[in-house]
């Protein structure tokens, strides 16, 4: 048996395990890269372990510890109460709000099923209060999620941009990243009118921040159950209840540590946009900064690092750079490339990221699937970047299956009173047709119009 095949069966066992059993695909890869090069190619350790990710190790590491700072010290709560009382108790602009702040979140590098974690019960909770569809709102705090991930300093946009550059592309970070946010923002507004988001427009609510503060002040079960955990109200961000009735006093007077923590993300962003400084180093720079300036919001920190992505990614790359030195990329590739047929071969991949990504890691397919790519867009029959963007899309956006870690985190936090059996079924019903629609729908805005 030839090492591509080898390889490719390796790859598969390890998505069936992952899938059925409660084993982090991450472990799986390394087990892998180790039987299948020092076994079967005859490779040493340190060819193998030369594969591994260390810049995007710690941009993991540095982001997620960052953030896990800026909930501790009830940064993110302050972002929302602010970002609710901007709407004015329009109850229509809360399902936007619950997109916005999500996207937000996600693009200064979260997690995306942390960000669901912290938001699904919060935008579920008003649902309930102010008679909004759930799987509306759920919808968009997913989409939100999805929206941001892509950002050049996002998680998602750090291994797409990296694996794209790494081949010698010339690439846009933030096309990607637009092309995400405004594919998501069209399908969140398709939902919003579809499921009757108009309704609501008359509709007015009473002290939203109030609502915000008792929102965050529990535990989602949710959360708890995906290993996501959040800290209520950080270091006193909400007041006790002003004596004439208007909502919350004003806020505690220890905001310096959140006013040093959005002073934090903005200048990540600056610096390492605006000046091309290495993501990992400048987030734990300003974590550490942040840690010193406020000791106590910073404990615990390090346990919410998310250490099983942490793995699952750099378990993978390390796994996808063996599958290189198999020859495996090269004969898959040639094998898409052999079809003739090249925008058949383009949608062919989408539907893959899709269908596997509805079910498994959308970041271990990205991290399988776009190396695989590479070789076939070398060939320039159709467009690098608009395959790239569909794959991504494709890949991601189904993250709204009851089997992904953010769609059963919305189903999770289904308000009391709701029929979870009955909403089950209709977040699987919009998974399914997300898996059959999205592909097609990637494919033809992004990926036809550069081919014609």
């Amino acid at each position: 048996m030839s090492a591509p095949i080898l390889s490719i069966i390796v790859l598969a066992a390890m998505f069936l395990l992952a899938t059925v059993l409660p084993i982090n695909m991450g472990a799986l890869a390394f087990v892998g890269a180790f039987l299948l090069g020092a076994v079967f190619l005859g490779m040493d350790t340190d060819a193998i372990l030369a594969n591994f990710p260390g810049g995007l190790f710690l941009t993991l590491v540095g982001v997620t510890y960052l953030f896990a700072i800026a909930q501790n010290n009830g940064t993110i709560d302050l972002l929302i109460s602010k970002a609710v009382r901007l709407v004015n108790n329009r109850v229509a602009l809360i399902p936007w709000v619950m997109f916005v702040i999500t996207a937000g979140i996600t693009a200064v590098g979260a997690l995306g099923p942390a960000a669901v974690a912290i938001m699904a019960p919060i935008a579920l909770g008003f649902a309930a209060k102010y008679k909004i569809n759930p799987l509306m709102m759920g919808m968009l705090v997913v989409h939100g999620a999805q929206a941001g991930s892509f950002s050049p300093i996002a998680v998602y946009g750090v291994i797409v941009n990296g694996l794209i550059t790494d081949a010698g592309f010339a690439f846009s970070a933030m096309a990607l990243f637009l092309t995400s946010l405004f594919f998501n923002l069209a399908i969140a507004l398709v939902l919003f009118f579809v499921l009757g988001g108009r309704k609501l427009a008359a509709s007015r609510a009473g002290r939203l921040a109030e609502q915000v503060a008792k929102a965050r002040m529990s535990l989602s079960v949710g959360s708890r159950a995906s290993d996501v955990d959040y800290k209520g109200t950080g270091s006193g961000t909400y007041g006790p209840r002003d004596p004439a009735g208007d909502g919350p006093s004003a806020p505690s007077p220890e905001r310096f540590p959140q006013v040093m923590t959005i002073l934090g993300l903005v200048a990540l962003a600056v610096i390492a946009l605006g000046f091309k400084v290495d993501v990992g180093f400048v987030s734990i720079t300003i974590a550490v900064i942040l840690a010193l300036v406020s000791p106590k919001a910073q404990k615990g920190a390090v346990n919410k690092i998310s250490w099983s992505t942490v793995l699952l990614i750099c378990g993978m790359l390390t796994f996808v750079g063996v599958l290189e030195e198999a020859g495996t990329i090269d004969y898959v590739s040639n094998g898409v490339a052999n079809l003739g047929a090249p925008l058949l071969a383009a949608l062919l991949i989408c539907y893959i990221g899709a269908v596997v990504s509805a079910f498994a890691s959308s970041t271990a397919i990205l991290a399988a699937l776009i190396p695989l790519a590479i070789p076939f867009l070398d060939s320039g029959a159709v467009s690098a970047v608009g395959v790239v963007c569909a794959l991504a899309i494709a890949s991601t956006i189904v993250d709204v299956s009851p089997f992904s870690t953010n769609g059963a985190l919305v189903l999770a936090n289904a308000p009391e009173g709701t029929d979870k059996d009955r909403f089950y079924r209709q977040i699987l019903a919009y998974g399914g047709l997300v898996v059959v629609a999205g592909p097609p729908l990637a494919w033809l805005t992004l990926v036809l119009p550069g081919w014609l």
